[in-house]
């Protein structure tokens, strides 16, 4: 077999391993297949600099989207009315200091296209609990942002799940 016969062959392999992969659905992680109508997307949001809030704009960017600065050259509107982060003690020890505390992230959101309601108002929770120690408390400090970006992206997850099913 010949060099020349071996590259055509490789790639009529590699050509049938894209057709079959794209035939199943997949697709790069983070990049959420969206319909049409989320071309030109508007986010009216509460909190314009919430972990939150830029993980949506980021994944609706990476998905294709174009996201505009007004409401009235949107294609889609997505409304954000609650993006709101609580922290709260669940134990403490003998001394009376917090050992372990719960972190809870709430968003809601509602969708509209074409002055018509595709996504009734939803809310959605991700809670998660940490330890506190307070001999490290800077650290247990970037432990609590760190734990609170990645609850974010755990609901613009979700949130880009229900979009792209529209």
């Amino acid at each position: 077999m010949t060099q020349a016969s071996r590259f055509k062959m490789a790639r009529g392999w590699a050509a049938a391993a894209a057709l079959l992969v794209s035939g199943c659905g997949f697709h790069l992680e983070g990049r959420t297949p969206l319909p049409p109508r989320f071309a030109s997307t508007y986010i009216d949001t509460v909190e314009r600099d919430s972990d939150f809030n830029q993980g949506l704009r980021q994944a609706l960017t990476n998905s294709g989207a174009t996201l505009v600065a007004q409401a009235e050259g949107a294609t889609a509107v997505i409304h954000v009315t609650r993006d709101q982060v609580e922290q709260r003690v669940l134990s403490v020890s003998s001394r009376n200091v917090p050992q372990e505390y719960e972190v809870t992230y709430h968003v809601r959101f509602s969708v509209n296209a074409a002055d018509k309601e595709l996504l009734a108002s939803n809310e959605i929770t991700a809670v998660r609990d940490y330890t506190f120690d307070e001999t490290q408390v800077l650290a247990k400090q970037r432990e609590g942002e760190i734990l609170q970006a990645a609850l974010a992206r755990d609901l613009v997850a979700l949130v880009m799940r229900r979009i792209s099913s529209l």
